[in-house]
């Protein structure tokens, strides 16, 4: 018999993995979310996992969905200065593996499985949403003369980062990180 949603045992055992699961993506990066090292972190059996989350990357995903996100979310001024270090932050962190891996595999998972595609979509907006804020309030100060619109800018900036790391398989060096800034419009 399948264990249903309500029992509490399923609802205990759930919780303890994606906790496990999360302290591991966050203190050993996404190459540490394994059936083997959460069943052992959450103290059950690595059987009791698999029931939960049959493929690692359906684990990771669950424990990514438990971190804050934190790009774009704190705008500073200058904000041309503020975008090239959170582009920065994000290139060097799709310089690793394992987070070229992971984002890999939940895009081609989202175009397989409605939950992933969800998460993906969720994803995306919130992108998307704080960087189009942080370009209006820059255009209101006088920043920025904005080329394009600002719900395009997240495809626009963060796209030669993803190519670059995930096609490439290559480093996003300062000088793309400028010139994808400065493709947004004429800052001042």
């Amino acid at each position: 018999m399948a264990p249903r949603d309500d029992d509490p045992r399923f609802l205990r055992s759930r919780e303890a993995i994606v906790t496990a699961a999360r302290e591991a993506l966050l203190a050993h990066g996404p190459g540490a979310v394994t059936h083997a090292r959460v069943a052992e972190q959450a103290g059950i059996a690595r059987a009791t996992v698999y029931r939960h989350w049959p493929r690692t990357d359906q684990l990771l995903a669950a424990a990514m969905a438990t971190v804050p996100m934190p790009f774009f979310d704190a705008p500073a001024t200058p904000t041309r200065e503020w975008l090239v270090q959170e582009l920065t932050t994000l290139a060097r962190e799709l310089d690793h593996h394992d987070v070229r891996v992971v984002a890999t595999t939940l895009a081609g998972t989202a175009l397989w499985e409605d939950d992933a595609d969800a998460r993906r979509a969720r994803f995306a907006a919130v992108l998307a949403g704080r960087l189009a804020d942080a370009l209006e309030a820059a255009r209101a100060r006088g920043e920025v003369e904005l080329h394009t619109a600002p719900h395009d800018a997240a495809a626009l900036v963060i796209g030669p980062l993803y190519y670059r790391a995930t096609i490439e398989r290559g480093t996003t060096d300062e000088h793309v990180i400028a010139a994808v800034v400065d493709s947004l419009g004429r800052w001042r």
